[in-house]
């Protein structure tokens, strides 16, 4: 089970479900995969809507690695997600709004 005030949430793949958590390392690797300056810009895309499905992608892999799961984007694009495309983006917004919330802010 998902622990929100560690920056966690759950994500079910193929009928298991996966905790997910954007560790400091798995923040590095998602700058590198997508590219971007800042994690910032990134968050500003999914505040206005303006997220690709790479974005989503790479997001929901990062959190499986911090998660401890080896799951890349690449299986991730083919996997079975509770909820299908709308769930897999929310909860990439939930992990990554997650990661930069104080305890008391969730």
């Amino acid at each position: 089970m998902a622990n929100p005030f560690a920056g966690e949430t759950t994500l079910t793949i193929n009928g298991a479900p996966h905790v997910m958590k954007l560790t400091l390392g798995a923040l590095a690797e998602l700058e590198t995969a997508l590219e971007t300056r800042a994690l910032v810009d990134l968050a500003q895309r999914f505040e206005s809507g303006g997220f690709s499905a790479r974005d989503v992608l790479a997001l929901l892999a990062a959190g499986l690695k911090g998660g401890g799961h080896a799951v890349t984007a690449a299986e991730l694009a083919t996997a079975e997600i509770a909820g299908g495309p709308m769930a897999a983006a929310r909860a990439a917004a939930e992990l990554l709004a997650r990661a930069f919330l104080l305890p008391d802010e969730t």
